[in-house]
């Protein structure tokens, strides 16, 4: 039987490769998979040209997965370093590597991306477009725009960040509700004064059956951006936020009629106390489509330390239904970052998708934490070390101030209590002072 996506396949009960790969990953029955994806609850983000790809699925009942921006820009544009970070990306555990190049040579880097990486590889037409054409803003026309789409679909990309729920209405909303940071999604506001430029409708919201045949013929997940997403705390599900998202439902709607998969982009900076909530308005709002999320970021007070602000805030949303989480580096807010900033995010995101795992149910999750629970228990350094989310940075500190004895380390040494009570149990004798 021929089919045109993943999703297509899984309503036709076509097992795909790929299919097949996530269910195996995952160890989650094939005919539950397929059923999830074929309801647009996981998508499989897989274009076709992209043969190096590791499969991986983004969903609910799924295991929560890790996005890592990088790019080259004005300022940075070694692409050779870019390519570390993307490698670094991958070996710490990055699932999706989104491409946010926005100077240079962009098609020559995204093309060595898709060719090389075995990462999911996303990427966000609207900035390549003002790079390519290199002409004013105002003077790229609406077929010039469906163009950029075409050739990163050509070029092997999985999914794309599309802004295409701030149309005209929304604008003219969120131009009379002012806000405290206004928009600060690049995209969205790129688009945003495009719009107010030519005094036309969004080239991807009036166009949005166009974007939908390219990604059919590609099998292309669209990620539907959140141009309003709040960018400080004060901002935080307004009208704005949740005027587009409402639009974004109703695409959803109409890609699924194409079997076109679909992710939803969300939030942004956003107060603990709202992340729960939100994460239900988007299920409700967008039928379930998986949520993919940017922190959320639970203060706007931490630059230098926005990983911890993000991984906050991402555990809590990933927990109440978030299934893939962008990560946030130390550098947010301040610089392009470095690979050992790359690295730091990436942790700080994994840990927090871990613990949303746990806290989801999802099979195998708590098992990790078991098996290091053992470890500890017998005070097993290699196996620790093994089993540990960052075994380098591990092995690094426990080197860095070696114990008197091997069985302890230098935070209690013979007053450990877990040494202590391994000896009494066991029917020895507890001498701490004379060992």
């Amino acid at each position: 039987m021929n089919y045109t996506t993943q999703m297509d396949a899984a309503s036709k009960g076509i097992v795909t490769k790929e299919l097949k790969r996530v269910a195996e990953k995952e160890n989650i029955d094939i005919n539950e998979l397929m059923e999830l994806v074929a309801e647009g609850r996981v998508c499989i983000p897989c274009n076709k040209l992209h043969t190096c790809i590791e499969p991986n699925g983004i969903g609910r009942r799924l295991k929560t997965k890790i996005n890592a921006n990088i790019g080259i820009s004005r300022d940075c544009k070694d692409i050779d370093i870019e390519i570390a970070k993307a490698e670094t990306a991958v070996r710490m555990g990055a699932e999706a590597i989104m491409d946010l190049s926005s100077f240079g040579d962009t098609r020559t880097f995204r093309k060595k991306l898709t060719s090389e990486s075995s990462a999911i590889i996303g990427t966000v037409p609207i900035y390549d477009a003002v790079v390519y054409y290199n002409k004013a803003l105002g003077k790229i026309t609406t077929e010039e725009w469906l163009d950029i789409v075409r050739m990163h679909a050509e070029d092997g990309v999985d999914f794309m960040t599309i802004h295409c729920g701030i149309n005209k209405n929304t604008a003219e909303r969120f131009k009379k509700n002012k806000r405290l940071m206004n928009i600060v999604s690049r995209g969205g506001s790129i688009i945003f004064a495009w719009m107010e430029m030519t005094g036309k409708e969004n080239p991807f919201y009036e166009h949005f059956d166009d974007i939908l045949e390219i990604c059919r013929q590609y099998d292309i997940t669209l990620s539907l951006g959140d141009a309003c997403r709040p960018g400080c705390l004060e901002d935080a599900s307004d009208i704005s936020q949740i005027e587009e998202l409402i639009t974004l439902g109703e695409l959803t709607k109409r890609a699924w009629d194409k079997k076109v998969q679909i992710m939803i982009e969300g939030p942004g900076h956003m107060p603990l106390d709202q992340i729960a909530a939100n994460m239900k308005i988007q299920e409700t709002l967008c039928h379930g489509a998986p949520f993919y999320v940017l922190g959320p970021l639970v203060t706007d007070v931490a630059p230098g330390y926005d990983h911890i602000t993000s991984a906050i805030g991402g555990a809590v949303a990933a927990a109440c239904g978030a299934s893939f989480l962008c990560y946030v580096t130390p550098a947010e807010h301040l610089r392009l970052p470095t690979e050992e900033d790359v690295k730091e995010g990436i942790i700080a995101a994994k840990i927090a998708a871990h613990a949303a795992d746990i806290a989801k149910g999802i099979k195998g999750a708590k098992q990790w934490d078991y098996e290091m629970s053992k470890a500890r228990k017998r005070l097993d350094w290699d196996k620790m070390f093994e089993l540990a989310i960052d075994p380098e940075k591990a092995r690094r500190y426990r080197a860095s101030s070696k114990p008197e004895k091997e069985d302890t380390c230098t935070m209690c040494g013979n007053f450990c209590a877990v040494k202590n009570m391994n000896r009494i149990l066991d029917g020895e004798i507890v001498s701490i002072f004379d060992e």
